[in-house]
């Protein structure tokens, strides 16, 4: 689990450091890791599975490793497109963009659905408002 919230963090660094300023990039991405086991033991503290926590915690953040590493690779994409002059860039990174959050959000949903037998509804709920509490919440806490 340790491994998994290191690497989040690394990989975290680096693409906040390349979209932001590299401090502020640093505290969102740790606000974020605390919003990530905040929303996960209230979650499971809710449901009454407080055991699963190691196990669901780990799940979420290999998914959002798997994607950070895709976004490193799109904001690489996108700096190799702004250095080449390419017209349709923002159309590129904006689609990237869009492919991954769906993508994190159906592994998510998807983790939930199978560890807690979720109905699917719920459990596509529960990873949105996941990713809004983990992303969201530091972000606007960046913008005051």
């Amino acid at each position: 689990m340790w491994k998994a919230v290191i690497f989040y963090l690394i990989s975290g660094f680096i693409v906040e450091g390349l979209i932001s300023d590299p401090a502020d990039g640093m505290l969102e991405v740790l606000l974020r890791t605390i919003m990530a086991f905040s929303s996960i033991a209230i979650l499971l503290f809710t449901i009454k599975e407080k055991a699963y926590f190691k196990q669901v915690f780990t799940a979420i953040f290999i998914c959002e490793n798997f994607i950070m590493t895709l976004a490193i690779a799109a904001e690489t994409l996108d700096f190799i497109m702004v250095m080449n002059h390419k017209t349709y860039r923002e159309t590129v990174s904006i689609s990237l963009a869009i492919i991954l959050v769906a993508w994190y959000i159906s592994i998510v949903s998807y983790i939930l659905r199978q560890t807690f037998a979720f109905k699917m509804s719920i459990s596509i709920v529960l990873a949105f408002s996941y990713f809004i509490l983990t992303y969201g919440i530091p972000m606007l806490f960046m913008d005051i």
